[in-house]
């Protein structure tokens, strides 16, 4: 991918994007009918806001691969288990109802997106400040979460 900085930075972008998509895929309808905490967005938020995230998380990721040594060093390593724990949480949430269990996934995914811009912003500071966005966002949605299992203990 090297060679061709423009496809390597297109693939970067899409791999969040096709994550989250194959996620929200399987996680089944997002429509819930929990009680809502305060400061709930409304719906149509989530996926703008997502987006706008994936991207991001894409261009830092290409930001890091394109300053790498190797292929796959620590820090795209750290990126790829956030990516793949963001990736259970909605179906952990939604598919599955789990509130506490999900509440914990995002506690995990918060752990590792403080650990990848941490090692992103060794590679590249650029890359490592582009996921404080998503940091900030994941911190929020733990906040959804945590709220939304105390108000509907019965789930």
């Amino acid at each position: 991918m090297k060679k061709h900085p423009v496809i390597s930075a297109i693939v970067a972008v899409v791999i969040p994007l096709a994550v989250g998509g194959l996620s929200a895929l399987l996680a089944g309808d997002m429509k819930t009918e929990y009680i809502k905490p305060a400061l709930y967005p409304p719906d149509w938020l989530f996926p703008v806001a997502w987006t706008i995230l994936y991207v991001m998380m894409g261009i830092a990721s290409y930001l890091v691969y394109k300053r790498s040594d190797c292929v796959i060093n620590d820090a795209l390593k750290v990126y790829f288990y956030q990516l793949f724990v963001n990736f259970c949480w909605p179906i952990v949430f939604f598919r599955f109802g789990y509130l506490a269990a999900a509440a914990v996934v995002l506690g995990v995914l918060i752990i590792l997106v403080v650990s990848n811009i941490i090692e992103f912003y060794k590679v590249h500071k650029t890359a490592g400040k582009l996921l404080i966005p998503y940091l900030i966002w994941c911190v929020f949605a733990l906040y959804l979460n945590v709220a939304i299992a105390i108000l509907n203990p019965a789930v």
